[in-house]
């Protein structure tokens, strides 16, 4: 179980590496959650509510919910709770690299 609980935020934690500063998390690495992964889509050095909202939006339709950030940290929300499997942050990944080639 805690195998698991380590490898579904190392995906996101990876994947997000990968996306050249696109999502940011603004939380120094050796403080981040394992389960509550805040987000922030940037472009030209400044976050970008509106890609944050469209991201939101286009999650909804793919049929990923609860990604809206936490009102005190706006942006983007990933929650890796124990009932989300390994599937759908692999799907959850691939949403995102797609978003971003979308949007860049």
């Amino acid at each position: 179980m805690n195998q698991l609980l380590d490898k579904k935020p190392t995906l996101v934690y990876e994947i997000n590496d990968q996306f050249n500063g696109f999502y940011v998390n603004m939380i120094d690495r050796k403080y981040c959650s394992r389960v509550n992964i805040p987000l922030r889509i940037v472009t030209n050095v400044i976050s970008n509510e509106r890609f944050e909202s469209l991201f939101i939006n286009e999650a909804i339709k793919s049929n990923m919910i609860e990604l809206k950030g936490h009102c005190s940290l706006a942006g983007i929300r990933i929650s890796l709770y124990n009932g989300i499997n390994f599937e759908e942050v692999t799907q959850l990944t691939e949403f995102m690299g797609t978003f971003q080639k979308n949007n860049t």
